[in-house]
């Protein structure tokens, strides 16, 4: 039984391919693959060779800044936010200053010729991928010779700074990702420092574990919240340090609370695919409603596993148990994957069926390489950042929770890497009966409980416009909340944090550039928002219960468990 399209058509299906596929393509096929712009870069020549006059523009205004350059006439200066060119030296010495206002100025001119060459959305994307990267690789803050940052280390530590960056880079690259190092590998300790909230696991399967969080209030609202985690990724993201866990704020208000925590799937484990992952899904709920004597549950779910969830919704309304479902919520997911960027312009269904075949020849994808894919997504900040501070400075990185969930891995089946690549580059979901869950057509219109969809607006994996597009595939009414942030950071966004803010609207409207342009800004995080959003949807309250578990489910391991540490 399968879950997506797996007949020739989703080879050939237009180039529609969302975020997802990308990342699990580049994964199984390495991602400085990306760097080659191939027809695109033919495409760029071509148009550039039609329109001389835009290329002589730019090489004439070049040539002018860098004879103003030489001079020390020159007026270019980074950004004010550019945290590359901070030091005072970069602007007081003579060879520094012409060097950077030399790569500010042809770096300028590269993307003012590509912004102007006549290249459709995909070429462009693609182009600008190479383009992007390679102008942050040029920097000459990344140039040994040239960051002052490295000179003061170097005289700092009497010439340690170079042995030990030696040390790092060889460690870095002795193994996969080999990209700089984000944070020490104990820096963290699961159970100890992070995935700390009280709980214990009250149901183990061979796919997951299903943990329990103690309640810390007199009494507990009656309908209990399940959170689907991503299936590429360790579940923790929502348990980080105190007072920056989601699952903790939830529990202090109230809400009773348990988390699935995926197993590590090995090479034993090839053939698990959405069906797999669809019925252990069932199972929690299943669990969950024993234990908290109740018919339904609100469901949230992350990133891919939001998109396993909510077919898995689909099966339910279609199979007449859509009652179980209090809510429905998908944080950074992807649903409806045309258009998304750059992730949408770079899949062709060449590239999908080489990712496919390597993987199945492993039996799973290695999330080491996803890490580097994610890295090389945003190299500015994820590798060339680190880069200086561990290479040229010769410093450890510092201790992030964050980046230290990312760095601790985990694979992902063959079969729903396949399955993955096949639904996004057919962009399934959107047309209903073209995917199919537990043997039932997917059809997200059916799924019409509330529903309650977070997204980030700086997020580079998961464009926001293409979260925003889920509100339009729901059959229920939707509140869209955007949080000003990325990826990660607007899912670990806790209210200690000052700065945050979110917008949202009491409609949603099928333009999102629509919706920004109306959307309330609020001060504050999502956290508090969806807490408040569920206590009415959640059935009253009641005593907390005096023990986690029931006589059918018994307590185990105590929180996170044991399929946490699998590596």
């Amino acid at each position: 039984m399968t879950s997506a399209p797996t007949t020739d058509d989703a080879w050939s299906a237009p180039d529609a391919g969302g975020p997802l596929d990308l990342l699990l393509s580049d994964a199984a096929l390495g991602p400085l693959r990306r760097l080659n712009p191939g027809r695109s870069g033919v495409r760029l020549a071509r148009s550039l060779a039609r329109r001389p006059d835009v290329v002589g523009a730019q090489a004439t205004a070049l040539a002018h800044e860098l004879a103003q350059v030489a001079r020390g006439h020159s007026t270019l200066a980074p950004a004010p936010k550019d945290r590359r060119f901070t030091d005072p030296a970069w602007s007081r010495n003579p060879l520094l200053r012409r060097s950077l206002q030399t790569y500010l100025a042809a770096s300028t001119a590269v993307t003012e010729v590509v912004d102007a060459a006549d290249l459709d959305w995909a070429d462009a994307e693609k182009v600008r991928f190479v383009v992007d990267n390679l102008v942050a690789a040029l920097a000459p803050s990344n140039n040994p010779v040239l960051n002052p940052l490295a000179w003061k280390a170097l005289i700092d530590t009497g010439g340690a700074s170079v042995v030990n960056g030696a040390a790092h880079l060889v460690k870095d690259l002795a193994s996969k990702p080999r990209v700089p190092a984000m944070v020490e590998g104990d820096a963290f300790e699961v159970g100890r420092t992070v995935a700390v909230t009280p709980g214990a696991v009250v149901l183990r399967t061979p796919v997951f574990e299903l943990i329990q969080y103690r309640p810390q209030t007199p009494r507990v609202r009656r309908t209990p919240l399940l959170i689907v985690p991503p299936m590429i990724n360790k579940y923790y993201v929502i348990d980080l340090a105190p007072e920056r866990s989601l699952v903790e704020h939830l529990v202090r208000q109230g809400q009773q609370v348990f988390v699935m925590s995926w197993r590590n799937p090995d090479v034993r484990h090839r053939d698990w695919n959405l069906d797999t992952y669809g019925q252990a899904v069932l199972d929690a709920m299943d669990a969950t409603e024993s234990i908290c004597r109740v018919d339904s549950t609100h469901l949230l779910s992350l990133c891919s596993g939001g998109i396993m969830a909510s077919m898995l919704a689909a099966h339910l309304a279609a199979t007449g148990g859509l009652h179980r479902v209090a809510s429905f919520a998908a944080g950074v997911t992807v649903l409806d994957q045309g258009h998304a960027g750059l992730m949408s312009a770079a899949m062709d269904p060449a590239t999908a069926r080489a990712a496919v075949d390597a993987s199945a020849a492993r039996g799973y994808l290695d999330g080491r390489a996803l890490a580097e894919v994610f890295a090389w997504l945003r190299p500015g900040d994820l590798i060339w950042n680190y880069w200086v501070n561990n290479y040229l400075q010769g410093n450890k990185p510092p201790a992030f929770d964050v980046l230290f969930w990312n760095a601790d891995t985990t694979r992902m089946p063959a079969a729903l890497h396949r399955q993955f690549i096949e639904m996004a580059l057919a962009n399934s979901l959107t047309e209903p009966g073209r995917a199919v869950m537990l043997g039932t057509p997917v059809d997200l219109s059916r799924v019409d409980v509330d529903s309650y969809v977070i997204a980030g607006v700086a997020d580079h994996i998961c464009p926001w416009q293409s979260c925003y597009a889920t509100t339009q595939l729901l059959g229920g009414s939707t509140r869209f909340v955007l949080s000003t942030a990325g990826h990660i950071a607007s899912l670990v966004n806790p209210p200690t944090n000052a700065k945050a803010t979110y917008r949202t609207h009491t409609s949603n409207p099928a333009d999102p550039e629509r919706f920004l342009r109306e959307a309330e800004t609020v001060k504050g995080t999502w956290w508090v928002d969806y807490a408040a959003w569920l206590e009415p949807r959640s059935g009253g309250d009641k005593a907390r219960p005096r023990a986690l578990g029931n006589a059918r489910h018994r307590v185990g391991a105590p929180a996170p468990g044991t399929y946490v540490f699998d590596r």
